[in-house]
C-alpha cells in the first residue's frame, strides 16, 4: 500500500545538556554531559538530568505557576518546534493543528507535592489546591500546549511508558495520513526528577544508578553499569504531508520511513529481546527496508545490567544478516533517562548526521561488558562514516510496549 509522506520540519527541544538541536548535537559530539547531582526528597542527593530552559520565554508567570513543570517543557518545546519550522499559526485553520505528546506518568508530581504540603498542616485540605486536578489529568501537557497557542485539534498524550516518544511520531504520522489534522506538533515530554517516587522506585529494584562523579553514572554497555540516571526533557517535532511542506518552500529535515509498535506480555519490567527483535524487524518491513539500508541504530539501552544485555541481544537477533555493521549508539550515557521524552531526544540528536556523516558515541564505556560486545558500537570518541540515509530509533517500556521508529533522508 503506497503511503502518504510525512516529513519533519520543525524541532524544538530541551535536554540536560541543551535546550536547542545545535546545543544539544555540539554536546553529544563533544562528550558533554548534562547529569549532576540533586537532592531528592526523603533520600537525599542522586544524579539526574535536569533541564535549564526558560519557561519565561514563552509563559507568562500565572501560567507557570498555575500549570506543571512537563507543560512547560512542553510549551517551550512546542513554541521552538513552530518557529523552527517556519509556520505562521495565526494564518493556519488552527481545527486542523493536532498536538500529540507521549509521556511516561503525569500527575506524581503534583500529588507527592500536595500531600508533602498538607502533611505540614496536619492534613487539613484546606491546603489541598484548587489547580490539582487539571494539573493531574493525562492530558495535562498536550492541553496546556493548546491553550498557549490556540490549537484547536485534538490535543491528547499518549501514555506508553519510555517507548512514548516514539509514539508521539507514530501516532502524529497515522493522524496525518488520515486527513485528521494538516500539521502535527508531537513528540515526547517528562519531568520524571521532580518525584521522589520513581527514585524509590528504581532504587527499590536495585536499578537506579549511583557513582561517584554524577556525569559518569549513566554508562550503557559498560561492565560496571549499575542503573538507570533519572532525566526530564522533552522534544517536540512539527510533522505535515510532503506536498503541503513542499508548497510552503519548508525545509525538511527528513521522511518517516517505517514503524513498529509491539508489547512482549511476558513481564511486568524485564524486557523480552524476541519481542524487540521482531518489532524492529516489522518496522523494516513497513519501511520497505532491509537491515543493510539502516545507517545508524540508535538504542534504548537505559545502563541497567540486564536489560543492556537484552538489547543487544535483540539487534545481534535483527542485524545479524547485515552485510557490514550499522553505526551503533546511546544518548542516554550523555542525558539519562528521559523516560516519556526519551525516544524523541535521542532520535532528535541523531537528525544531524544526515548532514555532518557524522555518528554520535556512547560515552561512559570505560570496560564494555563482553555480553554487549555487539558489531558497530561507537564507543567514546564520534566516528565519521560515509554513508547515512537511514536511522532506527529503538524505545522500550515498561509492561512490556516496544518502539521502533525509522526515519530517511529526504529525496524528493
Amino acid at each position: 500500500m503506497k503511503h502518504t509522506r510525512i516529513v519533519i520540519t520543525g524541532i524544538g527541544l530541551t535536554a540536560p545538556n541543551g535546550n536547542n538541536l545545535a546545543e544539544f548535537r555540539a554536546n553529544l559530539l563533544n562528550g558533554v554531559s548534562g547529569i549532576d547531582w540533586t537532592e531528592v526528597r526523603y533520600m537525599g542527593r542522586w544524579p539526574a538530568g535536569l533541564c535549564k530552559f526558560d519557561p519565561f520565554k514563552h509563559q507568562k508567570k500565572k501560567d507557570v505557576r498555575i500549570g506543571t513543570r512537563a507543560g512547560s517543557i512542553s510549551i517551550y518545546c512546542a513554541r521552538e518546534a513552530v518557529a523552527d519550522s517556519g509556520i505562521n499559526l495565526d494564518a493556519r485553520d488552527k481545527s486542523r493543528i493536532g498536538v500529540y505528546l507521549g509521556i511516561t506518568e503525569h500527575g506524581n508530581v503534583e500529588t507527592e507535592n500536595e500531600v508533602y504540603n498538607i502533611s505540614q498542616f496536619k492534613y487539613d485540605t484546606k491546603f489541598w489546591t484548587h489547580h490539582h486536578n487539571p494539573r493531574t489529568v493525562a492530558n495535562s501537557p498536550a492541553g496546556e500546549v493548546s491553550l498557549n497557542l490556540g490549537t484547536t485539534g485534538p490535543a491528547y498524550t499518549i501514555g506508553a511508558a519510555c517507548a512514548a516518544g516514539n509514539m508521539g511520531l507514530i501516532h502524529a504520522t497515522q493522524m496525518l495520513r488520515l486527513g485528521e489534522v494538516d500539521l502535527a506538533l508531537c513528540g515526547g515530554v517528562s519531568e520524571s526528577p521532580q518525584t521522589f517516587g520513581i527514585f524509590a522506585g528504581f532504587k527499590s529494584q536495585n536499578a537506579l544508578a549511583s557513582h561517584a562523579d554524577p556525569t559518569k553514572a549513566s554508562r550503557p554497555f559498560d561492565k560496571g553499569r549499575n542503573g538507570i540516571v533519572i532525566s526530564e526533557g522533552g522534544a517536540i517535532y512539527t510533522l505535515e504531508r510532503l506536498e503541503d511542506a513542499q508548497a510552503r518552500g519548508a525545509k525538511i529535515y527528513a521522511e518517516i520511513a517505517g514503524y513498529c509498535v509491539n508489547s512482549d506480555a511476558t513481564d511486568y519490567v524485564l524486557p523480552n529481546p524476541e519481542r524487540q527483535a521482531q518489532c524492529v524487524e516489522k518496522a523494516l518491513i513497513n519501511a520497505a527496508m532491509t537491515v543493510d539500508d539502516i545507517d545508524i541504530v540508535n538504542t534504548h539501552a537505559t545502563s541497567t545490567p540486564q536489560g543492556d544485555i537484552q538489547e543487544c541481544q535483540a539487534i545481534a537477533t535483527a542485524f545479524g544478516k547485515r552485510k557490514e555493521p550499522a553505526a551503533i549508539n546511546n544518548t542516554k550515557s550523555f542525558i539519562g533517562h528521559a523516560m516519556g521524552a526519551a525516544g524523541a531526544l535521542e532520535l532528535a540528536g541523531n537528525i544531524p548526521s544526515f548532514d555532518d556523516l557524522v555518528v554520535h558515541p556512547t560515552i561512559n564505556v570505560d570496560e564494555l561488558d563482553p555480553q554487549c560486545d555487539i558489531p558497530g558500537l561507537v564507543i567514546n570518541q564520534p566516528r565519521s562514516v560515509k554513508r547515512v540515509d537511514a536511522i532506527l530509533n529503538n524505545s522500550f517500556g515498561m509492561l512490556g510496549i516496544n518502539s521502533t521508529l525509522i526515519i530517511k533522508r529526504f529525496r524528493s
